[in-house]
């Protein structure tokens, strides 16, 4: 296993605020990047029918070699973006098709990163994220907001980087310390 987090950014566009806020909060870390912009993930099918290019068994193989998974995403409508809800809706299949890639993500430890026009984030906006960890037996270890109408002052930008990085080093467990 890979000792780094993996950043997953799930933005609609490749250079984000999302994506610049995680980045920032990682300063000073070694990490590995998935943008889920790059790739072609299709959404979940019950029949389980993907098409070749479907990209979302490699996303699982990276996010099984990572210990902390910081997910990255705008705030579109009030919930997570497109593509990281795309992502959600198929990790259905770790627990249809590929249920050991499902139990592997046992002990692993995320990160929420969020950006939004709004001063804080809109009620409920953690409880997928909070919901899904839990059920695959993951721990949701913090939530980190950025509003682009309210910006953080220096102080403000320092001490949720500090918060962050006490995370990571501290209650992500024994591979990153």
């Amino acid at each position: 296993m890979n000792a780094t987090p993996l950043l997953l950014v799930g933005s609609a566009r490749h250079e984000s605020q999302a994506g610049d806020f995680a980045r920032r909060l990682l300063a000073g870390t070694g990490y590995a990047t998935i943008n889920l912009f790059d790739l072609r993930i299709a959404p979940y099918d019950y029949q389980h029918a993907y098409p070749p290019d479907d990209q979302f068994a490699e996303v699982v193989d990276e996010l099984l070699k990572h210990p902390v998974l910081v997910l990255a995403t705008p705030v579109y409508w009030y919930a997570m973006s497109g593509p990281m809800k795309t992502l959600f809706d198929r990790l259905t299949d770790l627990t249809k098709t590929r249920k050991p890639a499902g139990r592997a993500l046992r002990g692993k430890f995320v990160l929420l990163v969020a950006t939004g026009s709004d001063e804080a984030l809109p009620a409920g906006f953690t409880v997928p994220f909070e919901r899904t960890a839990a059920y695959f037996g993951m721990q949701l270890q913090g939530s980190f907001y950025a509003s682009t109408r309210v910006p953080a002052g220096p102080a403000g930008q320092e001490t949720q980087r500090r918060e962050f990085q006490e995370l990571l080093r501290f209650n992500a467990g024994p591979a990153l310390r």
